[in-house]
């Protein structure tokens, strides 16, 4: 006589009494998850980064809107692609393969990476239009033999200094002894300064060498120092594209020039 089968445990969600056979009960394959009551799994291997099949892929759903709503699924026979928030008939054409991101496209910025609009001689470089105007027009701070020190127009921080060689020059390599030596003297000399007039807690020096380093004018070499206090860095420029400075420019450099003087 046959033993009968030892009744197996509930499922979790499963009442009891209405236990099942060993045999009966369905298990989920690796790397699948189940939920109580669930005899079939969805196929999740979009969502894991796994190709469902050979030459297609699936873009999982990316709610919200309608086109993402199901999944947009790109195909050899022909299935609509998602290009622009948009479902592309004969997309299969297109190279590349859906990954779920949206592309901001923003055109204008080709201006600034191809250096539209941007001096490259010295007739029209406004660091050397500088010197030849007035302090107070040139925003100027201080004059060497070889550079001199000017407040950026477009500060990040109150106090913002350029420091630029006179001669029309590009690249740091280019500078002569005399030069970089100066360069980095007025660098030290208007950390001092600025420390005398408005005691920052550090700085920021650096040069952005060539458009692709982010040189606004890449043309004429200049050295940036920057003013830093606790909490300078904030929301406000990036909600309202826009900046607090609580000192106008020509008051800053009236104040920094004295400063300047007095260091010597």
């Amino acid at each position: 006589m046959t033993e009968p089968e030892p009744a197996r445990a509930p499922e979790l969600g499963q009442p009891p009494g209405q236990e099942q056979p060993a045999d009966s009960v369905q298990r989920p394959a690796l790397g699948q998850f189940s939920r109580p009551g669930q005899t079939s799994q969805p196929d999740h291997s979009a969502a894991l980064g796994q190709s469902p099949g050979l030459g297609r892929a699936t873009v999982p759903d990316q709610s919200p809107g309608p086109d993402r709503a199901a999944g947009v699924e790109a195909t050899a026979s022909g299935d609509p692609w998602l290009h622009g928030g948009e479902a592309v008939e004969g997309g299969e054409a297109l190279a590349g393969v859906p990954d779920g991101f949206d592309r901001l496209w923003v055109p204008h910025r080709a201006a600034y990476v191809q250096g539209s609009d941007r001096p490259e001689g010295a007739a029209d470089c406004p660091f050397c239009q500088a010197p030849a105007r007035g302090d107070e027009d040139s925003l100027i701070v201080a004059r060497g033999a070889n550079v001199y020190a000017l407040l950026n127009l477009f500060p990040y921080n109150p106090g913002h200094l350029l420091i630029c060689p006179y001669r029309h020059v590009a690249d740091l390599t280019d500078l002569t002894a005399g030069e970089a030596g100066e360069l980095m003297e007025f660098g030290r000399q208007a950390i001092k300064a600025l420390g005398a007039a408005r005691g920052p807690r550090g700085f920021n020096l650096g040069i952005n060498q060539g458009a692709v380093a982010g040189a606004g004018i890449s043309a004429h070499l200049h050295l940036h120092v920057v003013p830093r206090w606790p909490g300078d860095s904030n929301f406000f420029p990036i909600v309202a594209r826009s900046r607090a400075l609580p000192e106008l420019l020509g008051e800053t450099r009236a104040v920094l020039a004295q400063a300047w003087s007095d260091l010597e």
